[in-house]
């Protein structure tokens, strides 16, 4: 089996170490070709690679120009066995009600909808994402660091995924068929809730209250949006299951592998627009 990854991130990382040792060849592309990656703009290596993968799988976010992937190498995927990593962001606010599959694409990112949307036209899995989180991106590095905070807006809910779960959907998805799915854990809450479990899990005070006027515009954008993310869909069609249900589990586990030495440095959690 062979892979090709458009955008070797955090995340594809962690699929692609999960199948490497089974066997799977796995080429990648970064924007420099840094280490033994191939340089997204190196077109005759990548049709090379597109031409023999049997499998592809993008997680290159859309830029102001749409889907760098597919502008630039829609003509040369082939028949390989196409996946995307997208967001649930495309839901847009539900108002804190439940969204699956079949519900209305109303994201207020028209470039990520029209992306999620052109990969589903190609016959790919799409796998829609909530927030990220996992080693070295998570709320404990946050709150360690100091740069956590909290909101205190009331009634607000989101969905995140642990990475390692991510990885177990996308590659039990691999061969499903073409479609849509959710990949998130089964509790939806406040972020301030997440943010207050790390702080006492680390031994540390609340994260103090920032008004939302004070965030940045892109953070106010962010809590402008409120929903639950099923998951059923991927339940029973890859038979899959978060491992990390929930994020107590996920920052529990993450806690034993914490370095507090090198925790001021680390990033922070990741969106789905930053894998």
């Amino acid at each position: 089996m062979r892979l090709l990854i458009f955008g070797l991130g955090y995340s594809a990382g962690v699929i692609a170490a999960r199948l490497a040792p089974h066997g799977w060849r796995i080429a990648a592309t970064t924007r420099d070709g840094r280490g033994d990656t191939i340089g997204f703009d190196d077109a005759d290596r990548v049709a090379f690679e597109a031409k023999e993968a049997t499998h592809i799988l993008s997680s290159v976010p859309p830029g102001p120009d749409g889907d760098a992937v597919l502008n630039a190498y829609g003509d040369v995927l082939g028949g390989a066995r196409l996946s995307y990593l997208s967001s649930t962001g495309v839901y847009g606010d539900a108002g804190g009600g439940w969204v699956d599959e079949s519900a209305p694409i109303r994201g207020r990112r028209a470039g990520r909808n029209a992306a999620d949307a052109a990969w589903l036209a190609r016959g790919a899995r799409v796998f829609r994402l909530p927030g990220i989180y996992g080693p070295g991106r998570s709320p404990i590095e946050r709150v360690m660091a100091g740069e956590a905070h909290r909101t205190g807006i009331a009634g607000q809910v989101f969905s995140r995924i642990h990475v390692e779960d991510l990885a177990a959907g996308v590659i039990a998805g691999l061969d499903a068929p073409a479609g849509a799915y959710n990949l998130s854990d089964d509790f939806p809450c406040a972020q301030d809730d997440v943010m207050t479990f790390a702080a006492r899990l680390m031994n540390l005070p609340p994260p103090p209250i920032v008004p939302l006027e004070a965030l940045s515009p892109a953070a106010r954008a962010f809590h402008a949006e409120n929903r639950r993310v099923a998951n059923g869909k991927a339940r029973r069609a890859l038979n899959w299951r978060p491992v990390f249900a929930d994020y107590r589990l996920g920052l529990r586990a993450l806690k034993a592998i914490t370095r507090p030495a090198i925790a001021s440095s680390a990033p922070i959690a990741a969106s789905a627009d930053q894998r």
